[in-house]
């Protein structure tokens, strides 16, 4: 199975408009991110976990031209408000791309994007989407997929498991029966916005103790803010701990 880090930022994005220190400054391209998302290829398919903002140039900068299937993790909008792009490859491919979530997150992009869902001749070119809540584990083109409900701030989100991986951005707390839903992961993505403690976010201490919790073999650091250097901030981490950047690749 192959990982590719579409893109491992916040919601700003780095560099922050208008924003002029250190990181955003940068001319190392490892500081350059787009809003996060993942995409998962294994068995000739591609699945994607969210619709970030930026997923028209994610998708050109790794020469993506499928998507099989997405995965939701919560609709807030640096995760959700690219999928008009996906019309692009519905063009491409033909036929519906099922796109799974919990129910609250499914409910909110059919109200946010209605006009994707409804019927109205007097709508444009639009992504056609298949959308199926789910709960529990289920098979995806031979990949056994388990959401875990994680804490973002008061909200209940899900990050997701598939095969030895599991991916948690955005992620606040991880309740005890998530805890087990994940013994065993060999490599974790999990969101560790900046050093300082944030109500919604996981800093970066946090996230490694979480991760020393569940001692995957290597834990990559996503969701990453601006006050957080590549260059000067890797170095530092825990043997087996690194930051993401946009394009990282990963084998399991």
């Amino acid at each position: 199975m192959r990982l590719t880090i579409f893109g491992c930022g916040t919601s700003t994005g780095v560099p922050v408009i208008g924003c002029h220190c250190q990181t955003c400054s940068s001319t190392d391209p490892r500081n350059k991110r787009t809003r996060s998302s993942i995409l998962i290829q294994e068995n000739g398919k591609n699945i994607l976990i969210d619709t970030s903002t930026d997923l028209r140039a994610q998708s050109l900068a790794n020469g993506i031209e499928r998507i099989d299937a997405v995965l939701f993790t919560h609709p807030h909008a640096d995760h959700i408000h690219g999928i008009d792009d996906l019309r692009a490859f519905n063009l491409a491919q033909g036929g519906a791309i099922p796109c799974y979530g919990g129910e609250h997150t499914i409910d909110r992009i059919r109200v946010m994007f209605d006009y994707i869902f409804r019927e109205d001749l007097n709508d444009g070119w639009k992504p056609n989407l298949r959308t199926a809540v789910i709960d529990s584990a289920f098979e995806l083109f031979g990949i056994t997929v388990t959401p875990v409900e994680i804490q973002h701030g008061p909200a209940t989100i899900f990050g997701y498991r598939f095969g030895n991986a599991a991916y948690l951005t955005d992620c606040s707390g991880i309740p005890e029966h998530s805890l087990e839903k994940l013994k065993g992961v060999e490599l974790l993505i999990i969101g560790a916005l900046r050093y300082k403690p944030h109500p919604t976010h996981f800093s970066i201490q946090q996230a490694i103790d979480a991760s020393a919790a569940l001692n995957p073999k290597r834990t990559v650091l996503t969701h990453l803010g601006h006050n957080i250097d590549y260059g000067k901030d890797n170095a530092t981490l825990p043997k087996g701990v690194e930051l993401a950047y946009d394009g990282l690749t990963l084998q399991i």
